[in-house]
């Protein structure tokens, strides 16, 4: 496929101002990072901004071949997780009605906004005098498209004063109903999770879940092929891990010991630490409880919830076993820094199970920026 020669000009003039944000290197090194990039580009579509982030001018070769960039990942995804599905685990509210149908545990659902229906404002707010009055405080309140922690509240008690109503957070803080309504979003409320002792003592005031990333294949076979903990800092309830602000590690997929502990303040400013930096407790080294229970439980999710066939669950560990938080179709690239090596292999190979049975939706993601003109141009780069 031919790039019109409009965006070739502005791809040209990006790659001569991109060795620029290398102010400590050498004008020479400079120029080699060019000719770096260009290929890896030529190579696998990477984006300038994937090759600054996890500096690929500092990475081994195995991190760098094994590295899923956004373009592939959207190439592989198409197949594998197709946009009339998609939205099965996109929206949280969608999400729970499917898992749950499955027998997936999720939190306990206790409501859902709807910006559209009748009303809506005024049923919520008495929905949620409610459940203070059914002794359901805490919960939670989030908005059903949203990632990285954002629109999340963990509500105390709700306060009603003149007319008004107000919802006094765990943290502290006091927001009014107006404001968190104030979007339009469509919203759940969920049971606040108590999640296991030994998940707790890394953090208190956080849910710390564990990233399972997992494949189904034609055979009804599910693998896990990589396994990472976000952990929140103190004082936060969300992990927020792609945002950037937390403790992130690898966990070793066969033996669940947390390894390559790190302080992830957001891109090019990662700290490798052995002990949570707020709570001291030590981290590297730490084996997860019952792993292989939680693991069998994982698979057996996947499984069930056959629609997305490359997924990256969010777990809660608890001690009534392993709950979905939420279950992602389409990924951040960023655990790739937490496991300290990348899953191209993996995807490609789920992929390549499905394609060879003739399993093809013709469908066009509505993310990755990948559309039905670029497909042809793909696939002669990535099969």
């Amino acid at each position: 496929m031919r790039i019109p020669f409009r965006k070739q000009i502005i791809f040209c003039i990006q790659l001569l101002k991109f060795p620029f944000k290398y102010k400590e290197y050498s004008l020479g090194k400079r120029f080699a990072i060019i000719f770096d990039y260009y290929r890896l580009y030529r190579w696998k579509r990477l984006l300038m901004s994937e090759y600054y982030d996890f500096e690929f001018d500092k990475c081994s070769k195995f991190f760098r071949d094994e590295f899923l960039g956004w373009a592939e990942q959207g190439y592989y995804l198409k197949t594998l997780n197709p946009i009339k599905y998609y939205t099965l685990a996109r929206n949280k509210y969608l999400a729970h009605l499917c898992l749950e149908k499955a027998g997936i545990p999720m939190p306990q659902l206790l409501g859902y906004y709807n910006p559209y229906e009748v009303n809506a404002k005024e049923k919520f707010a008495k929905k949620l005098l409610n459940l203070q009055k059914e002794k359901k405080v805490p919960f939670v309140i989030k908005a059903t498209e949203s990632s990285h922690g954002e629109g999340v509240f963990v509500v105390n008690s709700v306060i009603e004063k003149e007319d008004k109503l107000s919802l006094n957070l765990v943290n502290g803080n006091i927001v009014f109903l107006a404001d968190v309504l104030k979007n339009d979003d469509e919203l759940i409320v969920e049971k606040l999770i108590k999640q296991t002792e030994q998940f707790s003592s890394f953090n208190r005031t956080s849910v710390n879940t564990v990233r399972f990333m997992t494949t189904l294949y034609p055979t009804g076979e599910a693998k896990i092929i990589a396994t990472f903990i976000k952990i929140g800092r103190n004082g936060a309830y969300v992990d927020n891990a792609g945002a950037g602000g937390n403790v992130d590690a690898n966990i070793d997929v066969e033996t669940g010991e947390i390894n390559n502990v790190i302080r992830f303040s957001g891109f090019r400013n990662v700290e490798s630490i052995e002990n949570h930096p707020d709570t001291g407790v030590l981290l590297n080294g730490i084996r997860i409880d019952n792993w292989d229970a939680i693991k069998a439980k994982v698979v057996e999710y996947q499984q069930l919830f056959p629609f997305v066939k490359a997924a990256g669950w969010d777990i809660a560990i608890t001690d009534d076993g392993p709950i979905v938080i939420e279950v992602n179709d389409s990924w951040d690239r960023t655990g790739q820094l937490f496991i300290n090596r990348g899953w191209k292999k993996e995807i490609k190979d789920c992929f390549n199970a499905w394609n060879i049975i003739g399993y093809r939706p013709i469908v066009e993601r509505a993310t990755n920026n990948i559309t039905k003109n670029e497909i042809e141009e793909l696939q002669n780069l990535f099969n």
